[in-house]
């Protein structure tokens, strides 16, 4: 007698496999937004450390990737874990396989954790900018990991994680305003006063490429659809209409600073537009899942004009954030927090099929707002008097001073501590401590080219 027999169900067959499709290119997506801010920073320092800033940013995801495997994923959505912070349930990526995620139940928990890696490791890629031509690299991998550790991962727990009290609240933030921005600004300004100024004329720090800033902001634009449209998780009208306002909102962020700086050079300036265009990218990033297109100009354009004038205030309070880190991604993430609770609508949140929310003002839902406001006021306390505090206990530690020496800090830390320069084939025309366009000759710079301190991300 013949025997049929019945083949075993294929693991992870009950997930939807076009919303597995979608994160996983998401996350490819994030990924190449990380060498993007590595680009867009190399541009706007001096050459001599130009190389130096993309290999931080790589390094971000190798130190950030390991903490990740080790505690980081279950210290931010183990399904068991606290109000504040996860546990240990998932560590080393126990039981990270085909269960349901946190995030949405069509998509299994190993999917759902590396696309969450990329955001975790982009953040402090971000905040490092403001150490930027001064801040040593060694120590700077070590406070990576130490700041993911007690800042990120508290923050994105409160703020995503099922159990987080922000969550639970009520607070509305689709892709990261308070996880990724607000704790990166806060951080970055925590981290430009415990290093102090730069050394030398203020007038000499100005990009010395603007090409690298302008490849730097097509990879990070590039990058943002999958970093909004990816964080619906699921390949729906949700994500499309996420697409479409973070593309808007770059667009219209771009202009307006252009046409901002335009008053009072009379240029119209591509630092202004690639720095326009990420302060509208950062502002409508909490918001993006949850307003339509009409908002998205108002964000973006309100967005701009305050990180805009943000960048102005380092001049007054003499602090040295190299590349407006605080003015960008602080403001603009607060900004973006703020107008969600004002612009985020019930229809939007459900074209997933899924998601039930009050929506903001536009809704009637008038306590939204003091919901994002109490978001962003305890993400930007938690990220400056955590990261101060790392900051100034690393500082005591020998071996771990954050300040190169000034010495290495005139010769650049390409060679000071890569011993390569972002420009090679000049290396044996060029004497390592004196800048590209200076050798040989009394001629200008080319970073006297540049924009001076108009604006970074």
């Amino acid at each position: 007698m013949n025997t049929t027999e019945v083949p075993a169900p294929i693991i992870g067959s009950e997930f939807n496999a076009g919303d597995i499709a979608w994160t996983l290119a998401s996350t490819a997506l994030v990924w190449l937004m990380i060498p993007g801010i590595g680009y867009f920073y190399s541009g706007m320092a001096r050459s001599k450390n130009a190389l130096s800033l993309i290999m931080l940013s790589c390094c971000s995801v190798a130190v950030v990737s390991f903490q990740w495997f080790l505690f980081g994923y279950s210290l931010t959505f183990s399904k068991s874990g606290s109000s504040i912070i996860g546990n240990f349930e998932n560590a080393f990526f126990r039981g990270v396989l085909d269960q349901p995620s946190v995030g949405s139940s069509k998509i299994p928990d190993i999917v759902f954790m590396i696309f969450q890696c990329m955001f975790a490791a982009l953040t402090p890629a971000l905040a490092i900018g403001a150490a930027a031509e001064r801040g040593r690299i060694v120590p700077t991998l070590v406070f990576i990991f130490l700041w993911t550790t007690f800042v990120y991962d508290f923050i994105a727990c409160w703020t995503w994680s099922a159990n987080g009290w922000s969550f639970v609240m009520g607070g509305l933030d689709f892709a990261g305003g308070t996880p990724v921005h607000i704790s990166s600004g806060a951080a970055a300004l925590a981290y430009a006063i415990v290093l102090g100024r730069r050394t030398g004329d203020q007038k000499d720090f100005r990009p010395h490429s603007m090409s690298n800033v302008v490849i730097g902001t097509v990879f990070i634009w590039f990058g943002w659809f999958g970093f909004n449209g990816g964080s619906a998780l699921s390949a729906n009208l949700r994500a499309a209409m996420a697409c479409v306002v973070t593309n808007l909102a770059a667009s219209v962020g771009g202009i307006t600073w252009v046409l901002l700086d335009y008053r009072h050079d009379r240029k119209l300036s591509v630092l202004g537009f690639c720095s326009g265009a990420v302060s509208g990218l950062v502002a409508i990033t909490p918001a993006s899942g949850f307003v339509a297109p009409a908002s998205a100009v108002a964000i973006g354009f309100l967005g701009a004009c305050a990180c805009n004038m943000a960048v102005r205030l380092k001049h007054f309070l003499k602090y040295d954030d190299a590349f407006d880190v605080f003015a960008v991604h602080g403001v603009g993430g607060i900004v973006g927090n703020l107008l969600t609770g004002i612009f985020a609508q019930s229809w939007v949140a459900a074209l997933d099929g899924v998601t039930v929310i009050k929506g903001g003002w536009l809704d009637g839902h008038w306590i939204q707002i003091a919901y994002q406001l109490a978001d962003s006021t305890a993400g930007m306390a938690w990220s400056f008097g955590v990261t101060y505090l790392i900051l100034v206990i690393m500082n005591k530690i020998p071996g771990l001073a954050l300040r190169a020496d000034p010495s290495l800090e005139h010769t650049g830390l390409d060679i000071a501590e890569l011993g390569e320069m972002a420009y090679g084939h000049l290396e044996r025309a060029v004497d390592p401590s004196v800048e590209i366009g200076e050798a040989n000759s009394g001629t200008q710079s080319v970073e006297s080219l540049g924009h001076e301190g108009k604006s970074a991300v």
